[in-house]
């Protein structure tokens, strides 16, 4: 098969990494060391996966062999079971190789930064909010994954009417961009007295963090205004000027960062949070240049798309992109998200096969 060709090569090419990796001088060198290692970890489920490719081969070959001589009955038909074992498992070989074979994502191994604001809903949007920021943290906590905290605009009842964190963990893009869009919740607020299941919305936009050398930014372009933090933060709060707003000029994005005590470090934090969200610009610019790869997609990135529904008097949490549909809206709201998110990968994925086939 043409998508295989390239496979011997990147066995040999693993061969020739642990080669490397066994010289004594090679260990002298730390920065060598880790770049080799990184490209043989790379590799390596690609090489395991097509060594285990190649032997099921073999082993249809063998079992045909063994077909064709005449002897034992008992022999042929067990000869018969290991060749449809191993013509079921070449067949599930084959479709693993072909994911990981797919182009990646050069941003998926990156920290991200996560963008929660009340929608339509009031004080209702705003207390849901504070339960997406709340399962997020519980989902990150299970990965081990580090929170930190960019803003916090808290609603008077214990919603957020806006929260900006960074959750730091590896691998952390591909797992969360899929959350990108407008969840809708579906239930009786706490603030109404008859009764009536009302419809509330929150917005969450997943950033790759966005290093220096992937965004030039200007800070001639950049302005800075210091005020008095509000809120839950101890001593410091309405007493000093350490909260910080930057604008950036030329698109007009406005970033408020008050959680640190620091004037300065607000303003890192209030510029990490600029150069992502212009990153995720270019990223959409290339995504609508690209419109054939868009429609392989999962709805990653798009702010306005409703990408889900948590239905709380009937427990269920509905997935409009995929079809997904699951009833255990406790354990989701607790962080127990991994399920939903594998699906979109996997959809993502089989959407991403079917457009390559079609090439």
């Amino acid at each position: 098969m043409e998508i295989f060709d390239r496979l011997e090569d990147t066995e040999r090419r693993y061969e020739e990494l642990q080669a490397e990796l066994n010289e004594p001088t090679v260990a002298n060198d730390t920065n060598r060391f880790r770049k080799l290692m990184k490209e043989q970890n790379d590799l390596g489920e690609v090489v395991e996966t097509f060594r285990k490719y190649k032997q099921a081969k073999q082993n249809i070959e063998d079992s045909l062999a063994m077909l064709e001589e005449e002897g034992d009955e008992e022999l042929r038909e067990l000869a018969k079971e290991e060749l449809a074992e191993n013509k079921t498992e070449v067949e599930k070989l084959e479709q693993q190789l072909k994911v990981l074979l797919l182009p990646k994502d050069p941003n998926d191994e990156k920290n991200v930064i996560v963008e929660i604001r009340a929608g339509a809903g009031g004080d209702e949007a705003a207390l849901f909010a504070a339960e997406l920021f709340r399962m997020y943290c519980k989902y990150a906590e299970t990965k081990r994954w580090k929170i930190d905290m960019m803003n916090l605009n808290e609603s008077g009842i214990g919603g957020c009417k806006e929260v900006i964190f960074m959750i730091e963990g590896n691998g952390a893009y591909s797992r969360l961009k899929y959350e990108s869009g407008v969840h809708r919740v579906q239930r009786i607020p706490v603030t109404e007295s008859g009764g009536r299941i009302h419809t509330s919305t929150a917005t969450v936009a997943i950033m790759p963090e966005a290093e220096e050398v992937d965004v030039q930014l200007d800070l001639n372009d950049c302005k800075f205004d210091v005020f008095r933090a509000s809120g839950n933060g101890g001593q410091c709060v309405n007493t000093t000027d350490s909260a910080v707003r930057l604008t950036h000029i030329p698109t007009g994005i406005v970033i408020s960062c008050q959680d640190e005590k620091s004037q300065l470090k607000n303003r890192d934090k209030a510029l990490k949070v600029l150069r992502s969200r212009l990153y995720e610009l270019e990223l959409e610019k290339a995504h609508d240049a690209e419109a054939a790869a868009r429609k392989s997609q999962v709805g990653t990135g798009d702010r306005s798309e409703k990408i889900r529904t948590y239905n709380f008097p009937q427990g269920r949490l509905t997935d409009h992109r995929i079809g997904l549909t699951i009833y255990k809206l406790d354990k989701v709201m607790d962080g127990d998200i991994e399920e939903i998110i594998d699906a979109c990968i996997t959809a993502d994925q089989a959407a991403k096969l079917a457009s390559m086939a079609e090439e």
